[in-house]
């Protein structure tokens, strides 16, 4: 059979059954209350049930749609529910798929939220259970950099573009600056023009120092101190959602850097929206509504979800025809891997900040250090879709039993 045959052949056998727009929105209501154990999980559920059981799309399709959701930031899941629905019934049909996953998920982080800030932590058996969630999510960053790390760091400039990143974050550089130079500089070293690498790395150094020395930096400083209004939570959600490269956990430098980083909570309470996160039916990035609902109540949480989802949302809904051929080319695809390697650099930064203090908080530093080293272990050598729901739960039940 030939290329165009097939094609042919496929848009026949393989399409959504006729929906009418609620049961379409229910249907992924229901993977969305199912949607446990992380992406890898929720895309196997999927592929099950439209492509293996009902032939919504073949399965080639699907993997192709796979590959190329991964290369765009956002939750991959998220967006594949958004494609599947604008399949099914066009760009509404995806709007409505695509709330219908994430809506699970934001009412019970929501209702955590408001329980978290209603009832006493510090000093109380709630407060030992955080002490050893936190312990366990330090534990579960340190997989995901490994995670992410194998599948981004192909070459040796991809690891040099992590040390850069790293180096330039701790000096005080801006994301926006790192991020640029690294996806730029990374597509020139891949195309072996290694000078004009350097070129681009030398002058995001000279940017980066005159804006931190110059007016610029006491604007900065002024924006930090900022009180959390719904906009500026919003344009941390969206920073976060348009530079989620290869997972949830590459978003956590930039909403970090966003509130923690301005006074509006703590390093304690963003590792303990991180530790919810791992435990509700949802994309992992639903740690942004906690953090949201902390620094500025409903309508902050509200502000920095839809920040967060827009683009999962948008890539769908504005460029469904072209996706697959716009990650095609090669030359997207090395900015891309750059601008990946510069987030590794981040979170590896993040992380020794986040381990820090929760070392600080604990009551008792060698136990929380066992708790992290026993959740690394079950991470590392049992492969189930439900492993950091288990490895939240070692690290709350370590806490309520050695850290009171």
């Amino acid at each position: 059979m030939n290329r165009s045959a097939e094609v042919s052949g496929s848009a026949i056998d393989f399409r959504p059954p006729k929906l009418s727009y609620p049961a379409l929105f229910w249907r992924f209501l229901k993977f969305g209350a199912m949607a446990f154990g992380g992406p890898v999980a929720q895309i196997a559920m999927i592929r099950r049930e439209l492509v293996d059981e009902e032939k919504w799309i073949s399965s080639g399709h699907f993997n192709r749609l796979i590959a190329v959701m991964q290369v765009l930031p956002g939750p991959e899941a998220h967006e594949l529910c958004v494609h599947l629905g604008i399949r099914a019934k066009g760009r509404l049909g995806g709007l409505l798929a695509g709330l219908g996953f994430m809506l699970p998920g934001l009412l019970l982080m929501l209702a955590l939220a408001w329980a978290y800030t209603r009832f006493p932590i510090d000093g109380t058996v709630l407060g030992a259970l955080f002490l050893g969630v936190q312990a366990a999510v330090i534990a579960l960053i340190v997989r995901a950099v490994h995670r992410i790390g194998e599948h981004v760091l192909a070459d040796r400039w991809l690891w040099l573009t992590v040390v850069l990143a790293a180096a330039a974050s701790l000096a005080g550089a801006s994301f926006w600056i790192v991020l640029s130079a690294a996806g730029i500089a990374y597509a020139f070293a891949a195309s072996g023009r290694l000078w004009w690498a350097a070129l681009v790395l030398a002058l995001a150094a000279v940017v980066a120092t005159a804006l931190h020395l110059g007016p610029a930096g006491a604007i900065q400083a002024k924006v930090a101190a900022a009180s959390p209004t719904p906009l500026a939570l919003f344009w941390s959600g969206l920073k976060g959602g348009l530079l989620t490269f290869g997972g949830a956990y590459t978003a956590i430098p930039f909403i970090r850097n966003d509130t923690v980083g301005r006074g509006w909570m703590t390093d304690a309470q963003f590792l303990d929206g991180l530790g919810l996160s791992g435990i509700l039916p949802a994309p992992l990035v639903i740690f942004a509504t906690f953090v949201g609902f902390i620094s500025g109540g409903l309508w902050g949480a509200l502000a920095v979800t839809a920040g967060m989802f827009l683009p999962a949302f948008a890539f769908s809904l504005l460029f469904y025809e072209r996706l697959e051929a716009v990650v095609d080319d090669s030359r997207l695809q090395h900015v891309l891997a750059g601008v990946a390697a510069g987030v590794v650099g981040l979170i590896v930064v993040t992380l020794i900040s986040l381990a820090r203090s929760a070392a600080e908080a604990s009551n008792n530093i060698w136990i929380s250090l066992g708790i992290a080293a026993a959740s690394l272990l079950l991470l590392y050598h049992w492969k189930h879709r439900l492993v950091p729901l288990a490895v939240v739960g070692l690290g709350a039940s370590a806490g309520l039993l050695l850290l009171r």
